[in-house]
């Protein structure tokens, strides 16, 4: 167990190499959870991220408390393209992909 303060926990959006697609998720280890989902596009394709090949990072947002980042994600999820969109050129205006800055 992580001692009070230190819990990280990640709400991120992905996208594919064309950037048509985007993908809004939660997890405690993003750098685990993005090679996770560039294996799926690498391989199985057995879920979403990897069917349409996302595991490019666009988009994070850190949290200390798992019920803040989920209910982050839920609201992301539930927005139209064109918010998403605004909220990831606000934060990434060029849409680099950030995979090798986390």
């Amino acid at each position: 167990m992580k001692p009070l303060g230190t819990h990280n926990y990640f709400v991120y959006i992905l996208t594919n190499q064309n950037k048509s697609v985007l993908y809004v998720g939660v997890t405690n280890d993003l750098r685990r959870r993005l090679y996770e989902h560039e294996q799926d596009s690498k391989t199985e394709k057995s879920h979403f991220t990897g069917k349409y090949n996302l595991y490019y990072l666009i988009y994070w947002e850190k949290f200390e408390y798992i019920e803040q980042a989920i209910d982050r994600e839920k609201e992301i999820k539930g927005w139209k393209r064109v918010k998403k969109d605004k909220l990831i050129s606000d934060f990434n205006p060029d849409w680099n992909f950030l995979n090798n800055d986390i």
